[in-house]
């Protein structure tokens, strides 16, 4: 079952109003879900969230970035909270080289 309806429920107001319902989420796992749904905002299509324009979807998914590595961090897991970070950055460097299969890469070499 997706984490993506708890991370919905998480988000922030402005974020949870683009909510859809019954998202099909990919993972399970809460931060997982979080970062991977702010990746979309960022780069592709997300699966629970509509209607926002670019800017909105931009500040969406870095606090759903946010919301992700924080719940990593109460768990007090830095080990893993660097792991996101560093995919984050990856990501983030691979489409700004226009390589967004790169970034797909890392999302599947990833696993925390």
């Amino acid at each position: 079952m997706s984490a993506l309806p708890e991370v919905q429920q998480q988000a922030e107001p402005a974020v949870r109003a683009h909510a859809v319902a019954d998202p099909d989420g990919r993972f399970d796992d809460f931060v997982l879900e979080a970062v991977h749904e702010g990746y979309l905002l960022h780069y592709g299509e997300p699966s629970g969230f509509k209607g926002m324009d670019d800017d909105l979807a931009l500040l969406a998914g870095d606090s759903l970035y946010a919301l992700g590595l924080a719940r990593l961090a109460q768990d007090g897991n830095l080990e893993a909270v660097a792991a996101l970070a560093d995919l984050i950055t990856g990501c983030a460097k691979a489409h700004a080289e226009g390589d967004a299969q790169s970034a797909l890469n890392l999302w599947s070499q990833t696993s925390l």
